[in-house]
């Protein structure tokens, strides 16, 4: 919603400051399609070229949440340490065995139906069910120091690849400029094959090859550039809930008092969606 909101901030503060300065929008907006084709083609191509399919399907993922904002909310925290919390505890009073099923079949544990939207995050899921897993194996001997580390790897694996969207929009930032001035370029060399045109005419192919320029720049710094900003935003945000996972596994697995596993976890929480510490000690003490 906000990006929507400075999008059209942006567009009706420069082309409306044009106009009330004395500008006209029509030559410009005239010249826009013709350099569009010119920008966003090479920008398209760039794009194409330079990353798999993979990749560009993440691109799409990552426009979409520019405009939807991170999709966990403080509900969402509060279930994750919830949900956790119960297996943890299932852990510890009955021990590896009696928590096989929730990890070897998410999908049909009591646990983890009673969050279904949890349950659609794969990622989220795999994590608890992956590293639980290995606790199974091991009979629940594993040093939590090892743990760690491997929840680390893994949230970092992840990370690498959610930011790629961010990472192929900081790039196309950079070059749309340089694609603004191979629109400008093109421009002027159509222009030059009309220099026998009278002045009016000429004047108005300059100011349409210009466009392109101002296209270019106009796109990377007030379009593209804050696009990728606001989808690393959105991707760092939503990582925030697997350091709330991995807090829970490794205060449980150290034998931490049940007030000091919560706060471990609440402190890796973003303030906006921190739950109070009473209402999820009192949710945890009665499930």
């Amino acid at each position: 919603m906000f990006a929507a909101i400075g999008f059209t901030i942006l567009l009706v503060m420069v082309f409306g400051g044009f106009a009330i300065t004395g500008g006209h929008l029509g030559p410009v907006l005239e010249a826009i399609p013709h350099e569009l084709i010119v920008i966003g083609g090479a920008s398209v191509g760039s794009v194409v070229a330079g990353n798999s399919m993979l990749e560009l399907k993440l691109l799409l993922g990552g426009f979409k949440s520019v405009f939807k904002g991170p999709k966990f909310n403080k509900e969402d925290y509060q279930n994750t340490i919830f949900l956790v919390g119960k297996l943890m505890r299932t852990l510890r009073t009955e021990g590896p065995v009696a928590l096989e099923s929730h990890v070897e079949n998410p999908e049909s544990s009591a646990f983890f139906a009673e969050y279904p939207k949890l349950l659609t995050d794969k990622t989220l899921v795999s994590l608890i069910t992956d590293t639980l897993r290995l606790v199974v194996v091991s009979s629940g001997t594993l040093d939590p120091n090892a743990v760690e580390d491997v929840i680390d790897n893994t949230i970092k694996t992840h990370h690498s690849e959610t930011s790629l969207p961010a990472d192929i929009l900081q790039n196309l930032s950079e070059a749309l400029p340089a694609f603004g001035i191979v629109a400008a370029v093109l421009g002027v060399v159509k222009t030059m094959g009309s220099i026998d045109q009278p002045p009016p005419i000429l004047g108005a192919m300059i100011g349409s090859a210009l466009v392109g320029t101002f296209l270019g720049v106009l796109l990377a710094y007030g379009i593209v550039a804050p696009m990728a900003n606001r989808c690393r935003a959105v991707i760092d945000s939503d990582a925030h809930i697997y350091q709330v996972i991995k807090q829970m596994i490794i205060s449980s697995m150290q034998g931490h008092p049940l007030p000091l596993v919560i706060e471990a976890a609440r402190s890796d929480i973003p303030e906006e969606n921190k739950p109070e510490f009473a209402e999820i000690f009192d949710g945890m003490r009665g499930r």
